[in-house]
């Protein structure tokens, strides 16, 4: 049987898309730099195996009997040009039935971010694709601002009162998962994925308030001190914090207020809304 390779196994959306291509029973490759942490999690139902995108001495092992690929982008590797030796390792296997890409909505007319080039590079590679565009991740708010909320009640993100269309990681991993299972009927089709609904910070803010029972307060920060909280205070990478504030700057300017039907449409239920993801993650941000 052909096999599934998923980038970044241990990550956000990589960990639900292992997990729902077990369930839809494909035999999936595991690949990450800590092959005894994805063992750990996976145990036996997965192929963990040691993956590096900077070095393709990695690739060949990896990609044994591999005809379906998830790329995730790891967040430290800045440069687009840094996965082209991957992509070119894809193309020269010559097999490949779908290459998914988890890629961010908006980018096709926004060449700025890293993901935008990466998807062209696909593309121009010839191979079969589907890029999934999701809108910004609802474990955003319970991973890298949880630290605020939990010690400070507040949420610090720089975009003013712009709606953003959040979607849960799960959510995501599900339609990716169902899409690498199904190859093809997804070939080259781009998938922009949105939450139900669009809402601002404020009213994030008052939702977790709610959720939590205490007063949580959208601090609303000017993002040139967002981001430079983010790296002196915080001590977060200095490139991360770059690529953050250039996506929360796209945010600022509209782009992540588009809600679309397409996860209903592919899965045939909606998608989570934010109140059903705090609910499910509370501990995340309690005292």
């Amino acid at each position: 049987m052909s096999k599934v390779m998923v980038t970044g196994a241990l990550g956000n959306v990589g960990s639900y898309v292992t997990q729902y291509l077990i369930e839809n029973e494909q035999e999936v490759v595991a690949a990450d730099i800590n092959v005894e942490a994805v063992q750990n999690k996976f145990g036996d139902k997965v192929d963990a195996v040691f993956f590096d995108f900077t070095d393709s001495k990695t690739f060949e092992s990896a990609l044994k009997n591999v005809d379906r690929v998830f790329i995730m982008r790891p967040p430290h590797l800045g440069k687009p040009e840094d996965l082209k030796p991957f992509i070119e390792a894809l193309r020269s296997k010559g097999d490949m039935k779908l290459v998914s890409f988890l890629s961010l909505i908006g980018v096709e007319k926004n060449p700025i971010p890293p993901h935008h080039k990466i998807e062209k590079y696909i593309e121009r590679a010839g191979l079969p694709y589907c890029h999934i565009r999701p809108s910004f991740f609802m474990q955003n708010i319970s991973g890298v601002h949880a630290f605020e909320i939990k010690h400070f009640d507040r949420i610090v993100v720089p975009v003013k009162k712009a709606l953003t269309s959040f979607i849960d990681a799960e959510d995501i991993g599900e339609i990716t998962a169902k899409v690498l299972t199904e190859p093809e009927k997804h070939q080259n089709n781009a998938y922009s994925i949105t939450g139900p609904d669009a809402v601002d910070y404020f009213e994030a803010a008052q939702i977790l308030s709610e959720e939590l029972e205490r007063p949580i307060r959208y601090a609303n920060p000017k993002p040139s001190l967002a981001k430079k909280y983010w790296i002196h205070v915080r001590g977060l990478d200095k490139e991360y914090s770059t690529v953050m504030s250039m996506l929360y700057m796209m945010t600022r300017m509209g782009t992540a207020k588009k809600t679309t039907p397409v996860f209903e449409q592919i899965m045939g239920k909606k998608p989570q809304t934010f109140r059903q993801f705090v609910k499910k993650n509370l501990k995340a941000w309690e005292k």
